[in-house]
């Protein structure tokens, strides 16, 4: 990806620093579900329950080069969360309505929001409550060396993805699916998570389909490293090297299949009208 040296979102809350050694966000809702929250994109931290941290974990200083890997992650965060801005804006006016811009919150550590606490092992995730995405940029480290899914558009595929639930909350599908929520069995409300988050997939799919043709910032091979990405993450292969077998009625997210196939869905036809993922077989 080419990024440098384009502009900056100023939509970004930069809480870095403040949440090291403090209150973080662990257990859950079973052990599967547990080990899938720490790496999946999008982990809701109102499902997870709190924990205190040990003692004895406050961070020391930064070296200079870990200084330097912060400021270049946390420069290029602010640059796809712009592109997101303007390719949002482009579509919301296509579609007849006012897209309003969400405010992406980096933290270090734990940090709170309007939908409770949470920790860097929740991943990064969105708060409707709040209109915010929150991000440990630290989660980049863990995509590339815990998950194999290096390169810059893997981590823009993070960031396009969280936003793609900013989307949703404007257009009202989330709360849709919220409503639904005390009036289906787990199972089923999973169904409905994963038909949501495909969709999340869709739309960081269609961000990348309208970046193309932007002045050369998609560069060959970044599509794959996303795709790698969505891969990565997929319920049924975090449940497979979280240790414990297959169980679909546990999924949240959707299969590797199932993520890679709606993000270039998305990238192919670059048409929102087609990310209708609630009634589709896919």
């Amino acid at each position: 990806m080419r990024w440098q040296g384009r502009r900056e979102s100023t939509n970004v809350d930069d809480r870095r620093g403040s949440g090291r050694g403090g209150l973080v966000v662990g257990g859950g809702i079973g052990t599967i579900v547990i080990a899938l929250i720490v790496y999946f994109l999008g982990g809701d931290p109102s499902q997870v329950v709190n924990m205190q941290q040990p003692s004895g974990t406050q961070q020391g200083q930064l070296s200079p080069e870990q200084e330097a890997r912060e400021k270049e992650a946390a420069s290029f965060t602010k640059v796809v969360l712009a592109e997101t801005e303007d390719v949002w804006h482009k579509i919301f006016n296509q579609i007849g309505q006012q897209y309003q811009e969400p405010t992406l919150v980096m933290f270090t550590g734990a940090v709170q929001s309007a939908c409770g606490g949470a920790s860097s092992a929740s991943g990064p995730f969105y708060c409707p409550a709040d209109h915010q995405v929150y991000i440990d940029l630290s989660f980049y480290d863990e995509l590339k060396n815990n998950l194999n899914a290096p390169g810059d558009m893997a981590m823009a595929y993070v960031i396009a993805h969280e936003v793609g639930h900013h989307v949703q909350n404007l257009l009202g599908v989330s709360q849709k699916v919220q409503s639904m929520r005390g009036r289906l069995s787990e199972a089923e409300y999973n169904k409905l998570s994963v038909k949501l988050e495909l969709q999340a997939d869709f739309y960081a799919g269609l961000w990348a389909h309208y970046m193309k043709n932007t002045a050369d910032f998609i560069e060959p091979g970044d599509i794959e490293e996303a795709l790698n990405a969505a891969n990565a993450i997929g319920d049924d292969r975090l449940q497979q090297q979280s240790g414990g077998r297959v169980v679909p009625d546990a999924f949240t997210h959707g299969t590797s299949a199932q993520r890679m196939y709606w993000f270039k869905k998305g990238f192919e036809t670059g048409d929102i009208r087609q990310g209708d993922t609630f009634n589709s077989t896919q």
